[in-house]
């Protein structure tokens, strides 16, 4: 079968490009400036790809034309793979377009290479596909459809500089999918500052984040980079980013939007370039609506979000946790490897884990160190009654929570330093949360 593309763009020199980059490496390649000609080109020469621009002259469905085409493309030719062709500020729509049905998505202003790869993977050439396999050696997908469906969208969204916001339960591991989302991006070669918005005490905040002049306050020996400059070329990882105080908040916002910053002490501006991401395990646009959050900071920092799901909700992945941690703690502590029963696998891939992912860990390093068989059993695991399946329709991210901490205080006798080490958080955010919900 012939390798036959279809590019659809109201700019005719993106048109021209695309056809001089493209016509010796396919073998038919039509172009067209008019979206609603699709139906009848579709007909008449059934390309195996299209290539879709976002947003033309034209207002249809509010402005998203990319996305009332491709809806129509999937609908007309189901088989026909569609990439979507996108300016930087549509980042969000073109996720949504993977959503719906979008094979993939390219950012204008383009690279040549990368846009005729992405071209001939959607043909079935796979060597790109292959490379973004092989691209996360780091992290632990896991195999589960949701998982999965985290692992695509990060691969698209990594490599250009839209700003990211990581939700998702504690200890689900967002800092670990920064940290990826970083390692993927184009900013890889730069540094990668990390910022506990849970743990910045308020008054220290503009030093934190902005760096401050010699003398600039009480202990300011030296002048001092904020976090803004030292992660300049590369990537700000805001951890935590609900906790900030309304107050500040707006400060964020105008650096964010000005892409400058002050130190304090000083008035002299200081232009950053820096890939923003955010994680919180909050619910933002709740935070919003009651006044918690500001709005246009929310919009700011979200252009794609990305969720990771509870471990709860991905039991298939459990047993590839289980069997990591079993070798990353026998070699740590000098233990020869040892197997965990399937009797154990069963009970563990029951649990409800509000800790997740770290509780796990836990667990297992906990269970490794006191056993000397060469099996781990289903008694060797210290599961406590919290841990044991609650119904996700029953309660609430907080209630369960809240429920997790009492009963962690409760376990090691009010010791704050073991009850932050149970939960797998820092003190400071232990007792953050322990004013959150009046423990």
């Amino acid at each position: 079968m012939k390798k036959t593309l279809l590019v659809v763009d109201d700019n005719k020199d993106v048109l021209s490009a695309v056809r001089m980059l493209m016509r010796h490496k396919v073998d038919q390649v039509f172009i067209e400036s008019n979206p609603s000609a699709i139906p009848d080109l579709l007909r008449k020469h059934k390309p195996q790809v299209v290539l879709l621009d976002m947003n033309f002259h034209g207002a249809v469905n509010n402005g998203n034309e990319g996305l009332f085409w491709l809806r129509e493309i999937k609908r007309m030719a189901p088989e026909t793979s569609v990439i979507l062709f996108t300016a930087y500020a549509d980042v969000a729509l073109a996720v949504e377009g993977m959503k719906i049905g979008a094979s993939d998505f390219i950012v204008k202003p383009f690279d040549n290479t990368n846009l005729s790869e992405t071209i001939l993977d959607a043909f079935g050439a796979g060597k790109k596909k292959a490379r973004h396999m092989a691209s996360c050696p780091h992290l632990l997908w896991g195999d589960s459809p949701e998982m999965q469906r985290v692992r695509a969208l990060v691969e698209r969204v990594a490599p250009t500089d839209a700003n990211i916001l990581i939700t998702g339960e504690n200890g689900t591991g967002k800092d670990l999918l920064a940290r990826e989302i970083h390692r993927l991006s184009n900013r890889s070669s730069g540094p990668m500052e990390i910022v506990d918005m849970g743990a910045v005490i308020e008054t220290l905040f503009e030093s934190e984040l902005y760096g401050h002049a010699k003398g600039a306050f009480t202990d300011a020996k030296t002048d001092r980079a904020g976090k803004f400059e030292t992660a300049h070329g590369g990537t700000l990882f805001l951890d935590e980013i609900g906790n900030l105080p309304y107050h500040l908040q707006a400060k964020l916002l105008t650096s964010l939007q000005q892409r400058k910053i002050i130190r304090v002490g000083t008035n002299t501006p200081r232009d950053i370039d820096i890939r923003l991401i955010c994680a919180t395990n909050r619910n933002l646009p709740q935070m919003v609506a009651d006044g918690g959050f500001r709005q246009d900071l929310f919009y700011r920092i979200n252009t794609v979000t990305v969720e990771i799901p509870p471990l709860r909700r991905r039991p298939e992945d459990i047993t590839a946790f289980v069997n990591m941690f079993v070798k990353k703690y026998a070699d740590k502590y000098s233990k020869p490897i040892v197997k965990v029963s399937e009797d154990a696998l069963k009970r563990l891939r029951s649990q409800s884990w509000p800790g997740n992912i770290r509780q796990l860990e836990h667990t297992v390093e906990k269970a490794l160190i006191l056993s000397d068989g060469a099996t781990l059993g289903i008694h060797d695991f210290d599961i406590q009654e919290s841990q044991i399946s609650i119904p996700e329709q029953s309660t609430t991210l907080e209630s369960m929570e809240r429920k997790a901490i009492a009963s962690a205080i409760k376990l090691h006798a009010g010791n704050m330093s073991e009850v932050a080490r149970h939960l797998g958080i820092t003190r400071q955010t232990l007792y953050n949360k322990l004013r959150k919900y009046g423990l």
